[in-house]
């Protein structure tokens, strides 16, 4: 009776074995299939046009006439949301000839109304930025503050009990 267990035992694994074994060469002859159509479903769909911020050579090889803008401001990630914002399709390239470095936007010329609209965007929120002392000069000037007037306090007594 024993023997006749561990025989059907053996059996079970051996059998479960090969149906594991069959189960991953479906799997992966299933995965190798999915990939391949993915692949030429890609092929088929042509080249991606990429969009927003890119290198200017991907932007002139767009086949779209290209001009450029200067921007002197050191805060060009600023300039970068704004004009995801507005759709344009972009270049940024740094000068590094002149002290300080100055950035060179190039975008499509079929962009120039949007990018019209997103540099006044800009340059107004870089002056008002400029107008309002940032929170960190703020809370400087706030720690100084109290500081003096720590040490201040500090000398008055120390003058009391000198007396």
């Amino acid at each position: 009776m024993q023997e006749e267990i561990e025989n059907r035992s053996v059996t079970l694994i051996i059998s479960g074995t090969r149906l594991t074994g069959r189960a991953l060469k479906a799997a992966i002859a299933k995965y190798l299939a999915h990939r391949k159509e993915k692949k030429n479903a890609k092929a088929r769909a042509g080249p991606v046009v990429p969009h927003g911020r890119q290198t200017v050579k991907q932007l002139v090889g767009q086949n779209a006439g290209v001009s450029n803008l200067e921007i002197t401001d050191s805060n060009i990630k600023f300039f970068d949301r704004v004009a995801r914002k507005y759709g344009v399709d972009y270049a940024v390239k740094k000068d590094r000839s002149v002290s300080p470095p100055k950035y060179l936007v190039f975008f499509k010329a079929r962009d120039a109304d949007a990018l019209t609209a997103a540099f006044t965007e800009f340059t107004a929120k870089t002056v008002n930025r400029t107008k309002k002392p940032s929170v960190l000069s703020r809370l400087r000037q706030f720690k100084d503050l109290v500081k003096a007037n720590t040490v201040d306090r500090v000398r008055h007594k120390e003058q009391e009990r000198a007396r």
